[in-house]
């Protein structure tokens, strides 16, 4: 199987691709888009799996990595490659492709060609954003992921999906901008988008401390919208409202989190230290603002909507107390709460599909008659909540923990009433859709999870209590990804000289672990020379 390992990122970027192009050229005949999605969505996903299996948990940088040179001026690479902290990005990606198709099976049931041609875009795009080491080929893959979602909310939304989809657009792609204009602008200064080695500069004093805010400022602005980091999430609530249930489990979350950690705080981790305190603050407004937000909606995508916007906040809270424990939780919560979020769409997706509403008060009483549904999601709701040995009870552990004991107490407290909250409108979810008095939707004749339902959610379900109970399977190699945060200035320190990288040395942070001789051989004879 290692055979696979110097075209398997290639193979896992292009099948999904490959099948978008095929689902548009062949006919639009009974379920066939369907199947074409499903049959390339399931292969990609074993393609992902190959990376887990042999994976190296000593072996330090990135693996299964390709560098090609792709354009030469301005010198645009094919770089892509992996480590503990995308690594298991891929593969949740990977696993919610073919549940995101499942989902769609039945209530998709027209322009099904387009449908499954960009959500199939859409998975190449976030496959590639996880995955690339090259800023140019990152932007472009970030970029591509916006316009199948766009497009998909303002064609297939519930009630105003064209007005959602402007708004998703809208605040998503003008931050881009500024990250551009950063990521141009570094080139200019080095010649190289290559992430390694411009992290080497970034890291060593190669810039001025106000040329490191400014760049840091647009890397974050961008990000921190994606995430969304409160105050800036005023498109969650109509996005997920109007999205399909397959565009709603990747719209929000993991793309932003993962840049923030791998890109912001690993290039600028001093302008990082410093805009930490702000980014706290905003983190722990976030978790009880999108929590007590949760508690009064009357619609259950919006409900879910304000939940998610308070447990990415809790991430982000993990991710500037810039401490190595609460990075391992930040990343195992990613995760989890993708499995968690997945789960719950399938099941909120299979009632409104059957009962033509998202209204929570139209509900009651449908465990009697969707024993199965009502199974899986009292699950779901309890790993959201945080329940002991399910999934998110590891990640929320972890980052309350750190909190509490490596960066402020204050804040740690104030973040852990997430918890009684999520219990609380969660709860209230569970019974009100399925538990106290009957509703009229009670009576109405309505089947049970159907068989592609229960194989799109049992595995996600098996998944939460296997986390739960074996996070090492997963932190092993998640730590192999991160590095301690750094304490001392750039600008204090003694530059970093060319004889020191040939000599062995190692360059650290989070998201790269990497032998600066090999970096060496990446610098230019123009970033020498600078």
């Amino acid at each position: 199987m290692q055979s696979f390992d110097p075209i398997i990122l290639n193979l896992i970027l292009l099948i999904p691709l490959a099948g978008a192009v095929l689902v548009a050229i062949l006919p639009d005949r009974a379920k066939l888009p369907n199947w074409i999605a499903l049959f390339t969505a399931l292969f990609t996903f074993l393609l992902t799996l190959h990376l887990p299996v042999n994976f190296h948990l000593h072996q330090p940088g990135f693996q299964f990595e390709i560098n090609r040179l792709w354009i030469d001026n301005p010198a645009i690479s094919y770089h892509v490659g992996v480590d503990g902290l995308s690594l298991w990005l891929v593969v949740l990606t990977g696993l919610l492709a073919p549940v995101g198709v499942l989902a769609s099976w039945n209530a998709i049931q027209t322009r099904r060609k387009v449908f499954y041609s960009l959500f199939l875009i859409q998975q190449t795009a976030m496959f590639g954003v996880f995955v690339s080491l090259d800023l140019m080929l990152y932007y472009g893959f970030w970029e591509l992921s916006l316009v199948p979602m766009a497009l998909l909310i303002a064609m297939y939304g519930r009630k105003d999906g064209p007005k959602a989809a402007l708004k998703f657009f809208l605040f998503t792609f003008i931050p881009s901008a500024p990250l551009l204009v950063a990521i141009l602008w570094l080139y200019a200064r080095t010649g190289s988008f290559d992430f390694v080695t411009l992290r080497i500069l970034l890291g060593h004093g190669s810039f001025s401390s106000r040329a490191m805010f400014w760049m840091a400022l647009a890397f974050l602005f961008a990000f921190a919208v994606k995430v969304p980091v409160f105050p800036l999430h005023g498109w969650i609530a109509d996005t997920y409202s109007e999205a399909p249930v397959a565009l709603a489990m990747v719209v929000a979350g993991k793309l932003g989190l993962y840049s923030l950690l791998r890109f912001h705080v690993g290039f600028f981790p001093l302008q990082a230290q410093a805009a930490a305190p702000i980014l706290i603050g905003l983190a722990v407004v976030g978790i009880l603002y999108g929590a007590c937000l949760a508690l009064i909606q009357r619609d259950f995508w919006r409900v879910i909507a304000f939940a998610a916007l308070s447990h990415f906040s809790l991430v982000t809270l993990a991710i500037y107390g810039l401490t190595l424990t609460g990075w391992n939780g930040a990343v195992y919560q990613i995760l989890s709460l993708g499995i968690v979020e997945g789960a719950i769409f399938v099941l909120l997706g299979a009632l409104e599909n059957r009962f033509a509403t998202s209204q929570i008060a139209s509900y009651g009483g449908l465990a009697a008659r969707l024993p199965r549904a009502a199974a899986y999601f009292v699950i779901a709701s309890f790993t959201m909540i945080g329940l002991p040995l399910l999934s998110s009870f590891i990640g929320e552990f972890t980052i309350l923990s750190s909190t509490f004991t490596q960066v402020s107490r204050g804040w740690g407290i104030a973040a852990a009433v997430s918890v009684i909250l999520s219990a609380s409108y969660m709860l209230w979810l569970v019974q009100r859709l399925f538990y106290g008095p009957e509703s009229a939707l009670a009576g109405k004749p309505a089947p049970d999870l159907r068989f592609g339902e229960l194989l799109a959610v049992t595995p996600l379900v098996v998944l939460m209590l296997v986390m739960g109970v074996a996070p090492n399977l997963w932190f092993n190699s998640i730590q192999t990804g991160l590095h301690p945060p750094v304490q001392q200035s750039t600008h204090t320190q003694r530059p970093v000289i060319l004889g020191d990288l040939a000599k062995g040395g190692r360059v650290e942070g989070p998201g790269v672990a990497l032998h600066a001789a090999s970096a060496t051989n990446q610098i230019t004879s123009r970033e020498v020379q600078r």
